[in-house]
């Protein structure tokens, strides 16, 4: 079997065995996060963390399909690690990558929530206050 085919078998078996596992990860422990976040709706928590999983599969495994290709044979056992190390290591790269930008997302939408629920008061309003006698409009009063 010639060498090249022997690296993209290596390269499909590890990038598909690592996105597993990155996304499986990521689901699991962004689903207690995505609880917070939506304030305790479990059904949205789901739904949402498995179109987040989703999402992640079809841009890493697109990903490791379109960087397959070898443009050069692969001759020797060296040339071969060689191959696998790059392009590993780019897979690797972009599986980061995708992991800051999701939390990254997912903080913003965290701490938009969280000011949400600081901007209500902490008790209700117990009163109203009237009208200026003079109107909003009046000059202060010299001496008040």
């Amino acid at each position: 079997m010639d060498l090249t085919v022997v690296a993209y078998i290596v390269y499909l078996l590890v990038s598909v065995a690592l996105t597993v596992w990155v996304a499986r990860t990521l689901s699991r422990n962004g689903r207690i996060f995505l609880s917070d976040v939506l304030h305790g709706n479990e059904k949205l928590a789901d739904a949402v963390n498995h179109l987040l999983v989703v999402g992640f599969y079809l841009v890493n495994f697109g990903f490791v399909a379109l960087y397959l290709s070898q443009d050069e044979a692969v001759a020797d056992a060296r040339a071969l690690f060689e191959a696998l190390s790059v392009k590993l290591g780019v897979v690797l790269l972009v599986l980061g990558v995708m992991h800051l930008g999701n939390v990254y997302v997912l903080n913003k939408i965290r701490r938009r929530g969280v000011m949400e629920r600081e901007q209500v008061p902490p008790v209700p309003p117990q009163g109203w206050t009237g009208p200026h006698p003079k109107g909003p409009w009046a000059p202060p009063v010299a001496g008040a």
